[in-house]
């Protein structure tokens, strides 16, 4: 990966991965001032998930969960030609290094069952996997722009919250 990525002609640094998911990889960068997640969007195959277009899917997911009022972070660009995201960055533990460090609240299942009465009603499920939830503040964010029809075999109570506990 190069030292510096472009998001419409616009410089961002490269401080280091992020993550890679189903759908790319995010990096934290910087414009030298601030810092932000640029997700580059990956077609490397995944056995167990189908995609359309991953980039529409991304945009459409975001627009799904801000309007139910998902926390997240903000969305501040799209280069469709290189299939980047520019996101707001919000920093803090990822909730599946804060249970494996023996750190997990109480608190937090409960900021995921609000998220849940609000997606369900919507006929919505989001990605429970720790790894796409941050704490800052004492607030959960979900970090990741994906969602899906609601299947009861992965809810919250039903799949995600399996990663959420210590083994």
């Amino acid at each position: 990966m190069p030292d510096v990525l472009t998001i419409k002609g616009r410089e961002y640094h490269l401080i280091r991965l992020l993550g890679k998911g189903k759908g790319g990889y995010s990096y934290l960068v910087t414009d030298g001032e601030t810092l932000f997640v640029l997700k580059q969007i990956h077609h490397e195959p995944c056995e167990y998930y189908s995609f359309g277009n991953k980039l529409e899917s991304e945009l459409r997911d975001y627009e799904t969960l801000q309007k139910i009022g998902i926390p997240m972070p903000k969305l501040l660009d799209v280069d469709p030609q290189q299939e980047r995201i520019l996101k707001e960055y919000i920093e803090g533990e990822t909730v599946s290094d804060l249970v494996h460090a023996g750190r997990m609240e109480h608190s937090w299942l409960e900021q995921v069952r609000d998220m849940c009465r609000l997606l369900y009603p919507a006929g919505l499920n989001i990605d429970y996997y720790p790894t796409n939830f941050v704490l800052n503040g004492g607030r959960l964010y979900y970090v990741d722009y994906e969602c899906n029809a609601y299947m009861r075999d992965w809810d919250f109570e039903h799949w995600g919250i399996q990663y959420w506990t210590v083994k």
